[in-house]
């Protein structure tokens, strides 16, 4: 089962209004934790992680009705996965957002745990505290609580870790609240490109535009067989529905409804946690100008969609320095997206690329991302000088002005001394690791017809915006 943490998204990007409708008694509603290692939100932006969690409790630990379950097509069995993980950066003057969705199958370090999927960070942990602190002779309770703690702080480790982001506030919400939020707000309307049925999910929609309930929402956002992207697709399908849903609790059909709004406070009293250190009633008003919808979703590269594991685990491979930069370029702290050449005028170096990568087109599409940026290209081949593991550029000397200007533009890259180069001359060596322009990673054009059998690199897809004005974009 998969929640998104479109609730989450609601209460923090959308719930401006409730400013002026009871909210003293929404916020005072909530579920609070404390003691979870968060930042200060001194960056000049507060950074929130938001999941959706697989649970048959609601946020106070009281067990789902027979009924709710029935509604949810949710069986008995417990589970913790965060099966949606969303880091949204809002700048401190509150005038816009970066929503940035985590596959929940990236393979990623979980501290104490090793390698894993980054959606099982917080179950794995938490069971394997819960069992420590069991066999020391805790009670059940005392044991359920702090192993619960100790999973929510791996999440938010692991969130911080991959993406280079200090997480300043947590928000979690469970199947339950999704489908109460969305009925809340009279339903949302989405767009497919092509009708669906898909059992497993529950997905059996006609193409074009329509208005889902609760329910059929948690289908649509379900699925991800059958889908040509697989689980980016099903993230594609989160992001549109959470721009809808942020739009329409906007609306004035919403803002205006005594109605409407008591469904939305009852639904986020009894579905959403939030850290005991988060000021709501601050925050919302420094989210006034959001009403815009200065929204914008995006979605972490990813290195190989089809991945495995040494033990046979189908994963999707990230690497963790291409998020890190890839993330950094989205919220305006990217360094090096300023290509700083050291006062190199680009027009007088001219660079040779090799393709040591195995990946048809890499090399070439590197120069054409040096040629927009001034710099002339000579040799553009594949390197046939034995196996190189790490991409770098060579020139006479590792200081050599031209080679560092290259270097800089190409995301940062290594320079080396090279015995029997010529003064000022500069040549690139482009390994697997490459994740600057022109790479997959970046999001750049790519010919992936000499790539690996197994490989599947696939470019962040084009940000969606909460606007909304146009209705709701179309999706596979």
């Amino acid at each position: 089962m998969r929640a998104l943490s479109a609730i989450a998204a609601v209460l923090v990007l959308g719930v401006t209004g409730l400013g002026w409708h009871s909210v003293d008694q929404l916020v005072s509603s909530i579920e609070r934790i404390g003691d979870l290692g968060l930042g200060g939100g001194s960056d000049g932006a507060v950074d929130i992680l938001m999941v959706g969690i697989d649970s048959r409790t609601d946020a106070h630990g009281d067990p789902l009705s027979q009924d709710e379950r029935a509604m949810l097509h949710a069986g008995d069995e417990v589970g913790l996965n965060t099966d949606t993980i969303v880091l949204i950066r809002v700048p401190n003057d509150g005038s816009s957002a970066t929503a940035i969705s985590i596959p929940r199958d990236a393979y990623v370090d979980i501290p104490g745990q090793g390698k894993g999927k980054i959606n099982s960070a917080y179950g794995v942990t938490k069971f394997t505290e819960q069992q420590k602190l069991l066999d020391k002779g805790a009670s059940a309770t005392d044991a359920d609580h702090k192993s619960t703690l100790a999973g929510r702080q791996a999440l938010i480790k692991s969130v911080a870790n991959l993406t280079g982001i200090t997480v300043d506030h947590y928000a979690e919400v469970g199947l339950l609240g999704f489908v109460l939020l969305t009925d809340a707000v009279g339903g949302v309307d989405v767009c497919l490109n092509n009708a669906v049925y898909e059992p497993m999910s529950g997905a059996d929609f006609p193409a074009g535009r329509q208005r889902l309930d609760g329910p059929e929402a948690l289908s649509f956002v379900r699925q991800r067989h059958d889908l040509p992207r697989g689980d980016l697709d099903r993230i594609v399908r989160q992001q549109v529905y959470m721009a809808q849903l942020v739009h329409q609790v906007l609306s004035a059909k919403t803002l205006t409804s005594p109605g409407r709004m008591k469904e939305l406070s009852d639904a986020v009293g009894r579905t959403v946690v939030l850290d005991s250190d988060w000021d709501v009633l601050k925050f919302m008003n420094q989210l006034q100008d959001l009403s815009g919808g200065q929204v914008k979703f995006e979605t972490i590269p990813v290195k190989d969609l089809n991945g495995w594991t040494d033990n046979g685990e189908s994963v999707v491979l990230v690497d963790p320095v291409a998020v890190q930069k890839y993330v950094a370029k989205m919220v305006g702290e990217d360094n090096d997206a300023h290509e700083d050449t050291g006062g190199v005028d680009p027009s007088t170096v001219t660079v040779d690329l090799y393709n040591a990568s195995g990946v048809g087109g890499l090399a070439a599409q590197a120069a054409q991302a040096l040629v927009a940026k001034g710099f002339r290209t000579g040799t553009v081949d594949n390197w046939i000088g034995g196996g190189v593991q790490s991409s770098r550029v060579l020139a006479a000397s590792s200081g050599d002005a031209k080679a560092r200007a290259v270097a800089a533009t190409l995301g940062g890259l290594p320079v080396f001394a090279e015995a029997g180069m010529t003064e000022g001359a500069v040549r690139v060596v482009l390994a697997s690791d490459y994740s600057g322009p022109g790479s997959a990673v970046s999001g750049g054009p790519f010919d992936f017809s000499g790539s690996s059998t197994t490989a599947t690199p696939v470019p962040p897809a084009a940000p969606i915006d909460a606007g909304g004005q146009n209705g709701p974009k179309c999706v596979n």
